[in-house]
């Protein structure tokens, strides 16, 4: 449980960390990949020309202040992610190799196993605050820059299980999934291997010794 907790912990905090630097780059894409054709249009319009012009836009209608809106949905959101993503991966492919369930194959086929558990993981348990960052994202804002729909990320959880049910919450769950199932192989992959390659390093370097 330690090796969990551990886990838990340090993905949470460079989740968090990791949101709280980035939000004004997540805000702007957010906006931009939301903007459409009138004739087309769901949703808030903000009509940026490019990333450029609207971070300055932001920037003049609610300063830095602005710039940073939505940053607690989102510091929540890559908390969840990035904690559950690493720690379900520790425990499912440690309960894998402690059970030599895959023990006449590549030492790796556990990991590939573990990090599509760590997809699924994430997956279920970052949608909601996926669709709560998004709408506070691209909400209308007043004209001191602050977002007239929600108040903040509690209000719209609110507003959307009252107006749409709990199933609202997992609004794109299928795509989000398969997004994350390469993205979680190869990152988690790759992490396992680094580890054993930093682990043939110092054994090389304590046999010098």
């Amino acid at each position: 449980m330690t090796k969990f907790s551990n886990s838990l912990v340090v993905g949470a905090f460079s989740g968090a960390t990791g949101a709280a630097l980035g939000s004004p780059l997540l805000l702007v894409r957010t906006q931009l990949m939301s903007s459409s054709d009138s004739s087309i249009a769901v949703g808030t319009q903000h009509n940026h020309q490019g990333s450029f012009s609207a971070l300055k836009h932001i920037f003049s209608e609610g300063g830095v202040r602005g710039l940073w809106r939505g940053t607690l949905g989102m510091a929540l959101r890559n908390s969840v992610s990035s904690s559950m993503q690493i720690a379900s991966f520790s425990v499912s492919k440690d309960l894998m190799d402690k059970n030599h369930w895959f023990k006449h194959s590549n030492k790796y086929v556990s990991a590939f196993f573990a990090s599509n558990v760590a997809a699924v993981a994430k997956s279920l348990t970052t949608t909601p605050f996926d669709v709560v960052t998004t709408r506070l994202y691209n909400q209308p804002v007043d004209n001191l820059g602050k977002g007239v729909l929600y108040q903040g990320v509690a209000d719209c959880a609110r507003k959307i299980a009252t107006t749409e049910g709990p199933l609202a919450f997992y609004k794109g769950l299928l795509p989000y999934y398969f997004r994350q199932v390469p993205q979680s192989i190869l990152l988690l992959m790759f992490w396992d291997v680094l580890k054993d390659l930093q682990k043939t390093f110092m054994g090389k370097n304590d046999e010098k010794r």
